[in-house]
């Protein structure tokens, strides 16, 4: 059974029981719009309680905002009960709910888009708050008050730029210009929270809208602030062409695979993050950023860390950003140290960032081509992927552990990468003569 036939299977269950029961939110928007939704929401005017009896499976993890979760066929749905929420306090949560009727709920939802209600077993859609009008014209906008919406959540603030990239809808203009006035109430937002968001905003095809929304909405000041001067700061044209550091990082932005790792488009925000702080003018008027990369490498980790990154993708984005100016060298590398930069385990996703690093500005693909070839070279030539010896051999051969014996260990590796030697009773006999031993 599709998500859809299963969500339609609950829907039915408790409109049998006698509840009033819609599907809600973003897959309703979808819907309209002729997109197959991801999740499926529902809404009902049954009490939590009545919900968790209907269904043999369930959690009740948001049970006091009337929200159970429940389990069918492997699949799990949001059923939340119709309710009216009293202030909120803390820019995040209702400080209570009661239960209420489905218009009621609608109003209390962020956006007019998001606030369709549908019947799917009569095909009716419920529209008390204008979204359909609103979809049809690909407008966002707020149900009632901008400023009272974004106070209840501050997160809205940034959802809506992240709604407008995605959906590639203009935002209405009072909406708008409340997301200016209080961009500033989104730091009090945790960091958790943003990082989901913004995970979900520079995602391809809309990432490059999304940059620009941000800064266009105050916004990249509060959650990026590193990424501002970028805005201003130019490059040589000789190299790059399309101008500022924020314009290159923009045209990157857009060129994102549709099937792009979730890291990539962080290594092209990321890449060139140092470089209005190292930013030089040499004799001939020429711009120079010289060690923006490890600099950079230095700010992407706390820019992630700040936004709770887990550790090994932190670690595989800030490899990428530190090692993204190595590969102007490569075809006058020595074959050892290419290859071992090919096998380098964040290498796919270093490739992936020159490519885009190219395409976003001079458009010279030379080097990406060349590196394939050499990928390709290596591919067959298994044997060289992994290490003839080890440090247990030399150590038998007694070589004394400590730097030194790292050092040899290095040198046959090398050795074996530029093919001076293919098996091991080579390698060993190379380490004898070169250790006199």
């Amino acid at each position: 059974m599709t998500p859809r036939e299963i969500a339609l299977g609950i829907l039915g269950r408790l409109q049998e029981a006698d509840h009033e029961a819609y599907l809600v939110g973003g897959c309703v928007r979808d819907e309209l719009r002729g997109v197959v939704p991801q999740d499926f929401d529902v809404a009902t005017s049954a009490r939590p309680e009545e919900v968790e009896a209907l269904f043999p499976q369930t959690h009740a993890v948001g049970k006091s905002f009337g929200v159970i979760l429940v389990v069918e066929h492997g699949h799990t749905f949001e059923v939340a009960t119709f309710r009216a929420d009293s202030d909120y306090t803390d820019g995040r949560r209702p400080n209570a709910v009661t239960f209420s009727d489905a218009q009621t709920d609608a109003s209390r939802r962020d956006f007019t888009v998001n606030g369709l209600f549908l019947d799917p077993l009569t095909d009716t859609v419920h529209d008390w708050v204008g979204g359909q009008e609103d979809l049809a014209q690909r407008r966002l906008r707020t149900i009632g008050n901008p400023a009272e919406r974004f106070e209840e959540d501050h997160l809205r603030l940034l959802r809506a730029v992240r709604f407008a990239a995605q959906l590639d809808f203009e935002i209405e203009p009072a909406t708008f210009a409340a997301v200016r006035e209080m961009a500033g109430r989104i730091t009090r937002v945790s960091a958790e929270r943003i990082r989901d968001e913004l995970l979900k905003l520079f995602r391809p095809p809309h990432a490059a809208r999304g940059l620009d929304l941000l800064h266009e909405s105050g916004l990249l000041a509060q959650v990026l602030p590193e990424m501002l001067p970028t805005v201003t700061c130019d490059q040589s044209p000789d190299y790059h062409p399309e101008g500022t550091v924020y314009n290159h990082i923009r045209l990157m932005l857009s060129q994102l695979p549709t099937e792009a790792p979730a890291a990539l488009p962080w290594t092209v925000l990321l890449h060139d993050i140092a470089k209005p702080v190292t930013q030089s003018v040499g004799e001939e008027g020429r711009i120079h950023f010289y060690g923006h990369e490890k600099i950079g490498a230095d700010m992407a980790q706390k820019i992630l860390q700040r936004l709770r990154f887990p550790n090994v993708e932190i670690e595989a984005i800030v490899q990428t950003v530190r090692y993204h100016m190595q590969f102007k060298d490569a075809s006058k590398m020595r074959k050892s140290t290419l290859r071992r930069m090919l096998m380098r385990p964040t290498f796919d996703l270093e490739l992936e960032q020159h490519r885009l690093d190219c395409l976003g500005s001079h458009g010279l693909m030379d080097i990406y081509d060349f590196i394939r070839e050499q990928q390709t070279v290596l591919q067959k030539k298994p044997l060289l992927l992994e290490p003839l010896i080890s440090g247990r051999d030399l150590i038998e051969l007694g070589i004394e552990p400590g730097p030194a014996l790292g050092q040899l260990l290095d040198a046959v590796r090398d050795q074996q990468l530029a093919e001076s030697f293919s098996t091991r009773e080579e390698a060993l006999a190379w380490v004898k003569e070169k250790a006199d031993l």
